[in-house]
């Protein structure tokens, strides 16, 4: 799971994912000397294992993307961010949209980690807004920026359907079966994301007043699911 009721993180299990190379295989850059983004100072670059280089590039990427957007950001500007040159980014990533989705496979894989088993219990959201606030600009790609661009609506789907499936399982022991079960399982999870990212954005104030109210919020969408005499 990405997150609790949320995402099956089985979406992001496919095939070409890019994920951490466990092999050590080390970038020959010791002796390298570059210049960064738009910069004409030389900067040099020290050795780096190539898993650890890979992590630095996923973290520059994304500040930058976090910061001005996906269309707005080019590969100088992820090159400057990270001190490297954009040749040494082509070294990991075969182009912008490869080094995206990696961030946001990235960004997913640590909410799983996170955020657990796919039972939505009181744990649940207090692990989620621990989560949102470990990566804030990770999980704001992931459920902000990345649905409002074209070539990433697969992966947006994906992630929709995924949420709405670990919700209706987990509400219909809660809900009886039906349109209202429907309801809330579709409400249920765009709620709670919208409710994280706000609090986010707000400045992250007091994260357990915040986790009760978020649980209140979803337990009256639930209560309202039920079928009244």
């Amino acid at each position: 799971m990405c997150t609790n009721l949320l995402i099956d993180s089985r979406v992001y299990k496919r095939e070409g994912a890019v994920t951490s190379s466990p092999d050590g295989d080390t970038s020959q850059t010791t002796a390298e000397t570059t210049t960064v983004g738009a910069s004409a100072s030389p900067v040099p670059v020290r050795r780096m294992r190539r898993a650890e280089r890979r992590e630095q590039i996923l973290d520059a990427a994304t500040r930058a993307f976090a910061r001005a957007g996906y269309a707005a950001t080019g590969l100088d500007d992820i090159a400057a961010e990270a001190e490297l040159t954009r040749a040494m980014l082509y070294r990991h990533f075969d182009s912008k949209a490869d080094l995206y989705r990696a961030v946001l496979d990235r960004a997913c894989l640590r909410l799983a980690d996170a955020t657990g088993a796919d039972d939505f219990d009181e744990h649940a959201i207090p692990a989620l807004l621990r989560a949102a606030a470990a990566d804030p600009d990770g999980f704001r790609l992931l459920f902000r920026y990345a649905a409002r661009e074209p070539d990433f609506r697969d992966l947006i789907d994906s992630i929709t359907a995924a949420s709405r499936e670990v919700a209706h399982r987990n509400l219909a022991r809660r809900i009886p079966a039906g349109p209202w079960l429907d309801w809330a399982a579709d409400l249920i999870p765009a709620f709670t994301l919208d409710a994280v990212i706000a609090w986010l954005d707000a400045g992250q104030p007091d994260p357990g007043p915040a986790a009760d109210r978020i649980a209140a919020a979803v337990h009256g969408v639930m209560a309202a699911a039920h079928p009244h005499p």
